[in-house]
């Protein structure tokens, strides 16, 4: 029988070609294409910077500062909680004579791709002072309270400023999915006290919250994380949040029927 073996020559020439490598410059664009899809898949989903515009926030946040902003809890039902610094869009009417940046070409590019903030979004940022469910109030020379929780404000609010005395209100209760926001320059900010006249009574309804800032990103020597206040833990704070009117209805008619079944099964005494 005849061999079926073949020489080393034949056996190179059935071989295929080793493929060119493509030269770094050709796979450039396509490096960065994937990169900016990255990128922009990030700041729609994950993470997104922010720059601080005003004085409102001081001294937690100063004008210039850009924070990163947490995007993905809420994606998963996560609503906002007390104590948290939130940035959310302008709810309506809370804006209204506010100058709005024109970005150039390159300012808008990166903005699409949450390498900077966007110049051209009406966006807010202030701390949750109360949630859905909550009764708020402060009156002048007096602490803000939640729930009838006395808020110790003193870690977080700017230097000199008093809890609400440039503007007393409530009590306010909180309409469900929906917060009450303050900036912690309270004689600087006009936040949710300023703005009771319009839809929703000063609150926040929480689909108009971008996302929670968490950190301080820029400039580097004002790093910082932005961390709950310990007063928004204390005790009773969110108990207190769940009893409701109806809650409070009940407990008031709970006596009084007990008192009527005792009567009834006492049965009538003799005269």
């Amino acid at each position: 029988m005849g061999s079926e073996a073949v020489d080393g020559d034949e056996a190179e020439a059935d071989e295929p070609a080793p493929k060119k490598q493509r030269s770094f410059w050709k796979e450039l664009p396509l490096l960065i294409g994937i990169a900016l899809v990255l990128a922009l898949l990030i700041k729609t989903f994950l993470v997104q910077a922010f720059s601080i515009p005003s004085d409102s926030m001081q001294d937690t946040l100063q004008r210039g500062d850009r924070v990163l902003v947490d995007k993905l809890t809420p994606w998963f039902g996560s609503e906002p909680s007390r104590g948290e610094v939130v940035v959310f869009h302008d709810p309506g009417g809370w804006l209204d004579g506010e100058p709005t940046v024109t970005p150039n070409v390159v300012q808008k590019f990166l903005s699409l791709v949450g390498l900077m903030p966007s110049a051209e979004e009406k966006d807010l940022i202030k701390r949750v002072i109360a949630v859905g469910g909550d009764t708020v109030s402060c009156k002048k020379g007096g602490p803000v309270v939640v729930n009838g929780k006395a808020l110790e404000e003193k870690s977080y609010i700017y230097p000199g400023d008093t809890p609400c005395d440039d503007e007393p209100f409530g009590p306010i209760h909180v309409p469900k999915g929906s917060i009450w926001v303050m900036g912690d320059h309270r004689q600087n900010s006009l936040d949710s006290r300023y703005h009771q006249e319009l839809k929703g009574g000063g609150t926040v309804e929480n689909k108009f919250v971008v996302g929670r800032a968490f950190t301080v990103a820029w400039p580097i020597n004002h790093w910082d994380w932005l961390s709950v206040p310990s007063t928004f833990d204390q005790s009773g704070i969110n108990a207190a949040a769940a009893v409701g009117p109806g809650a409070l209805g009940l407990a008031g008619a709970l006596p009084i029927v007990l008192r009527r079944r005792r009567r009834l099964t006492s049965g009538p005494t003799a005269g």
